[in-house]
């Protein structure tokens, strides 16, 4: 006997994965703001201002948040793909799949430079801030087109 998932758990888990993703980011935003922080702390040569930054602790809070984010990226990405194969029998390969994947992968990246970033290494951080950014914008795009897909879910109920 197969187990069947109750039809009420398959059309609210739809609601799920764009909820979850629109806090992450916003998560990311802020990721983004405590990096800058956290870059003014370093780059500032005026010493109140820099010992008011350190007291903030921005760099630690910077990396704390980011592995919260690779963590729940991947969460996100497959809880999507895992809904809507449980609710389709089958994956819809269109560019929110394929982006969402890189996305997932981009941000492994970026979180892997950090050891070569803490020695130093001013490549891997440049390297570190563009995925980031490009990141940022590719998310930007995964949340009008998830909103277009949700909305045709709701279209079809």
């Amino acid at each position: 006997m197969a187990f069947e998932i109750p039809e009420v758990v398959k059309v609210w888990s739809q609601f799920a994965h764009p909820l979850f993703m629109w806090v992450l980011f916003g998560l990311f935003i802020y990721a983004l703001y405590l990096g800058i922080q956290s870059r003014r702390t370093r780059t500032t040569t005026d010493k109140e201002v820099r010992k008011t930054l350190v007291k903030k602790k921005f760099g630690f809070k910077h990396h704390e948040i980011g592995s919260v984010i690779l963590a729940l990226m991947i969460i996100g990405t497959v809880a999507g793909m895992a809904v809507t194969y449980i609710n389709n029998g089958k994956l819809f390969v269109t560019a929110h799949l394929v982006v969402g994947l890189a996305m997932m992968s981009a941000i492994a990246i970026a979180t892997a430079l950090v050891p070569y970033m803490q020695k130093g290494n001013n490549l891997a951080r440049v390297t570190h801030i563009s995925i980031n950014v490009v990141l940022l914008g590719l998310f930007g795009w995964e949340a009008v087109t998830g909103m277009d897909i949700l909305f045709s879910i709701i279209d079809k109920m």
